[in-house]
């Protein structure tokens, strides 16, 4: 682009000797200032001939005409077939071929089939190099703006995999150090109420349950930065066994708090298995918030159409602990599950507690046999 000024400047500079040379040879058998007039007028008009391609040819192909001088006539011609809109390139096309046989008749005086024939050819090849040249800029003008627009789709989507990894992690954190952070508390709950006796220790594992309350609020704030809305759909389908269910059901019993597991679906594929233990370490997690030592069943079993179904059942409990919740438990499982084309439920029981039941697909890539 810096560089057209100065070939703008070449082009009106060589034209205009151009048209020195038509006044002195002379070029045309008009009066030398019509030559004169037409040559410079003809000149000055290719400066701006990329702005007005169509005036361009038309005033070259003029000054063609009158003075003889084919600078202006090739140079507007060129460029109003290459700058001008495509319904326009026929004008030019015509105002160059009637410069041709216009100045064909003011020299010899008669249009001859020779005079007809040869500029349209002439005039032919010129439209043809620019019209090519024009495609070619738009060719690569497209193909520009794919560029461009594939690189901003790509910057797009890695976005978008931050912020799904973003959003993955701040869901782990929350049902796995959720849970954590509750046993802390349930576990600092039991001794508090077992360590009447001992003054220190009751004042360390107050300490302790409200330091695992102020770890649940800071891991709020920190979610509340992480979470995003993306949804990362491959999520659940993500390779990795978690630990199994005795051993997460075993921690609650230890704790104080009495849960019963009756898993009769046996060994389940590793996305069902992810997904299974989810379910039931939120509802092992709400069970330790909101009622607190009350029985509690775990039960993982087999649907007639292969799916699995798992069900958290606590009774009513005592009174409920005071630990806050990120309310982005039972959101994150219920959008968990339905990714992989299960359902959610939870609600209280009449007169029998609290219940959270889920129904997971067999997420086997290789289909059973029956």
């Amino acid at each position: 682009m810096q560089r057209r000024p100065l070939i703008d400047a070449a082009l009106v500079l060589t034209c205009l000797v151009l048209s020195l040379l038509a006044v002195k040879t002379p070029w045309s058998p008009l009066p030398w200032p019509v030559v004169a007039a037409a040559g410079v007028l003809g000149s000055a008009a290719m400066w701006p001939r990329r702005r007005w391609p169509v005036t361009g040819a038309v005033a070259g192909a003029g000054a063609f005409a009158l003075s003889g001088n084919p600078g202006p006539l090739l140079a507007g011609l060129y460029n109003g077939s290459r700058y001008a809109p495509r319904r326009s390139v026929w004008l030019c096309a015509i105002a160059g071929w009637a410069g041709f046989v216009g100045w064909s008749r003011l020299d010899s005086g008669q249009v001859t089939v020779d005079n007809l024939v040869f500029p349209a050819l002439g005039v032919g090849l010129v439209v043809l190099a620019g019209v090519n040249l024009a495609t070619r800029d738009a060719l690569l003008t497209s193909l520009q703006e794919q560029a461009r627009r594939a690189d901003a789709e790509r910057l797009l989507r890695d976005e978008q995999a931050r912020a799904a990894e973003r959003t993955r992690i701040a869901r782990e954190m929350h049902d796995v150090l959720a849970h954590k952070m509750s046993l802390i508390a349930l576990y600092a709950g039991a001794l508090e109420l077992r360590a009447t006796d001992d003054p220190k220790l009751r004042d360390g594992t107050v300490l302790i349950r409200t330091t695992a309350r102020e770890a649940l609020v800071e891991l709020r704030e920190v979610l509340g930065v992480l979470r995003t809305d993306a949804s990362p759909a491959s999520e659940t389908a993500a390779a990795g066994q978690y630990p199994d269910l005795s051993a997460l059901v075993g921690a609650s019993s230890r704790a104080g708090h009495p849960v019963e597991l009756r898993d009769e679906a046996g060994d389940l594929p590793a996305a069902t298995a992810r997904v299974v233990y989810r379910v039931v370490q939120e509802g092992l997690t709400n069970a330790h918030k909101h009622a607190p030592a009350a029985p509690t069943v775990v039960s993982v079993g087999r649907t007639g159409d292969g799916s699995v179904a798992v069900a958290v059942h606590n009774r009513a409990g005592a009174v409920p602990m005071d630990l806050p919740g990120s309310g982005a438990g039972l959101v994150g499982l219920a959008e968990r599950i339905r990714l992989v084309g299960g359902t959610l439920r939870s609600g209280p029981v009449a007169g029998d507690g609290w219940q959270l039941s889920a129904v997971v697909p067999w997420l086997d890539p290789r289909p059973e046999a029956s």
